[in-house]
């Protein structure tokens, strides 16, 4: 402690150095004894604030993208759709362009409903656009790859054709056809893959699909030649983009059955696929949060004699409350500010990936907004601020004196349990102890195992549930975005809920072994073994673990009915708790090394240094 506030400190204290240099200098010179302890805190913050700022950034970005891509290909206002057979809906179709409210227009064009095969037998449902050679004002796809469309050739729309795992120059059969692809593209006539197919034959539900462009000619040969089904479609743009409700519900009634598609209706669609992504990530992130806070806390409470000390003498040199505050606050805040710096820029370099796990939409994803920036601030704040606030005015509250004498607590006698106690084992009777003699930090290791268990009881859900593809019959060989993407999000928070809970696990262990460290030797020179002191070390976190493993199960299922869909499939009982058990033997396996390191160190090093 005096290497922290030495006698050049207290001068410059005396002598009218400013306040903000003196927190700095005492706050830079704790981080350098406490590394690892600054690192789990930065960690802690970094992967909460990432999360938190995934979560809610994931509309924005998506709407972005939209917007981008509607820019780039003169994407329609409105798409108005018609699977009506009769030989009125074309001139219906045109007349619409010529409605006041309409500012230029595309089509109408065919949209053919068929199967697509690749060359490695991949099958999907596809629709097949049939434009003209040479692009016109409304509706332009852009070409990212190869050309467009010519006579004998379809071009992919790109989210489908990397779903598919086809290129420029590969072949695809359509309705028995073969066809080769000249081009990718990209469009926002449609929603992202998988929805470009909007209305199924005759205007009712429809498939996943996949959407794929030909000649005019080509697309009109294709539906005669295996008497596919057909919609007909015509893209407008409106003067005035913003009534595209009011233009559609005016022409409703036109005598034919028309769907309109507004571009506000596919901008909410292309959200459609994250729908179950945003609450993983935001309840995700306030379980990191409530592991940071217990984890720094944890890490607080071990340092809160330290933290005494060092308050009694500030106190002892002439320094203020506010200031002690300050030097005590300080270096958790920073560290928590750097930790939510950190996480937006991790959240900025991964946002894209996970805003747009199809290929469909191009553009650049904006970083986090400034409310995103606000709220990830608020929430590095707040774990520093709840984790360290107890200590903190435990510090200011003592007096200077016993502050710096440090005196020692004489234990409550309680006979019956004395009695009780002696008839346990060594290693559990140290358990109990060490976890009676500190139950607000027991509290915050049950929290953290069921935390970990919480996150298991999801992933062990989202496994169980039947996968769906994109299929006629919902079983097809390409897999569900949607649900894959899931899972990965799935999985990647249940990784950093455990890698906190581990951290979180063997801070406890370690902190408990240092403020332990006089009780344990005593122990020592009573005859118990370095064994058994460890396995005492080692109960003392399976016993608040226990009760958190077992609570986890029914919070992960309740947590989980909140989003789940109505035919979700529940996981068997035995595979939940078999999951709780599995967080309980990791704990113990955790607790084993930092604990047998405390237990080997010499009994007289422990003694002397507790003398002194």
């Amino acid at each position: 402690m005096g290497r922290i506030l030495d006698p050049r400190s207290c001068s410059g204290l005396a002598g009218g150095v400013g306040s903000a240099v003196l927190v700095a200098r005492l706050v830079l010179a704790d981080l350098r004894r406490h590394r690892l302890q600054a690192a789990l805190l930065t960690l802690a913050v970094t992967v909460a604030t990432a999360t938190m700022a995934l979560g809610l950034s994931l509309g924005g970005v998506t709407d972005a993208l939209y917007e981008q891509t509607r820019a780039a290909t003169a994407g329609p206002d409105v798409v108005a759709l018609s699977g009506d057979p009769g030989p009125a809906v074309p001139s219906i179709l045109a007349a619409l362009a010529e409605e006041a409210e309409v500012a230029a227009h595309h089509g109408p064009y065919r949209i053919v409903y068929a199967t697509l095969t690749t060359r490695d037998a991949v099958s999907s449902p596809v629709v097949v656009h049939g434009f003209a050679e040479r692009a016109g004002p409304v509706n332009r796809p852009l070409v990212t790859s190869g050309a467009w469309v010519r006579s004998g050739g379809t071009v992919l729309e790109r989210g489908f054709a990397t779903a598919l795992g086809a290129g420029v120059g590969d072949r695809v059969t359509i309705a028995g056809r073969s066809y080769p692809v000249v081009g990718i593209a990209v469009t926002a006539a449609t929603s992202v893959y998988p929805g470009a197919a909007q209305i199924g034959p005759g205007g009712g539900p429809v498939d996943y699909s996949g959407l794929a462009w030909m000649t005019r000619a080509d697309a009109k040969a294709l539906a005669a030649s295996r008497d596919l089904p057909v919609t007909l479609a015509m893209d407008l743009d409106l003067r005035d983009p913003a009534a595209t409700e009011a233009f559609a519900e005016a022409h409703r009634l036109s005598g034919a059955r028309i769907t309109f598609h507004t571009w506000q209706f596919r901008a909410e669609r292309d959200l459609a696929i994250l729908r179950v992504s945003r609450p993983i990530l935001v309840v995700g992130a306030w379980l990191l949060s409530l592991l940071a806070v217990t984890g720094v806390g944890a890490l607080a409470a071990g340092r809160a004699v330290e933290q005494t000390r060092r308050a009694g003498l500030l106190k002892a040199v002439g320094a203020t409350p506010g200031l002690i505050a300050a030097v005590l606050l300080a270096e958790y805040l920073a560290l928590a500010l750097a930790g939510e710096a950190a996480g937006l820029a991790l959240a900025r370099l991964t946002v894209p990936a996970i805003a747009s796990p199809t290929a469909s939409r191009i553009g650049d994803a904006a970083g986090p907004g400034v409310a995103t920036v606000v709220a990830a601030t608020v929430l590095a704040v707040a774990v520093a601020v709840l984790s360290t606030l107890r200590p903190t005015l435990r510090a200011l509250r003592t007096a200077t004196v016993t502050a710096l004498s440090a005196p020692v607590h004489e234990p409550r006698h309680r006979p019956r349990l004395t009695a009780l106690s002696a008839l346990l084992p060594t290693p559990l009777l140290l358990g109990l102890r060490l976890t009676a003699r500190r139950p607000g930090r027991a509290v915050l290791q049950a929290w953290s195992t069921a935390t970990t268990v919480i996150a298991l009881v999801a992933l062990v859900s989202m496994h169980v549930q039947r996968p769906r593809g994109y299929g006629l019959d919902g079983s097809g060989a390409l897999p569900n975005l949607r649900d894959v993407h899931d899972r990965r999000l799935m999985l990647a928070v249940t990784l950093l809920l455990i890698l906190l809970a581990v951290a979180n696990t063997v801070t406890f262990t370690w902190t408990t072994a240092m403020e332990s460290r006089a009780t344990m030797a005593i122990a020592r020179t009573l005859g118990a073994t370095p064994g058994q002191i460890a396995a005492g070390l080692s109960f003392a976190q399976l016993l608040p673990a226990l009760p958190g493993a077992v609570l986890g199960v029914p919070l992960g299922v309740g947590l989980l009915s909140l989003f789940a869909a109505r035919n979700a499939v529940d996981p068997p009982a035995f595979w939940l708790y078999g999951a709780a058990v599995v967080a309980v033997l990791a704990t113990a396996a955790l607790t084993a090394l930092p604990a047998r390191l405390a237990a080997r160190r010499p009994v007289t090093q422990t003694l002397s240094a507790e003398a002194t």
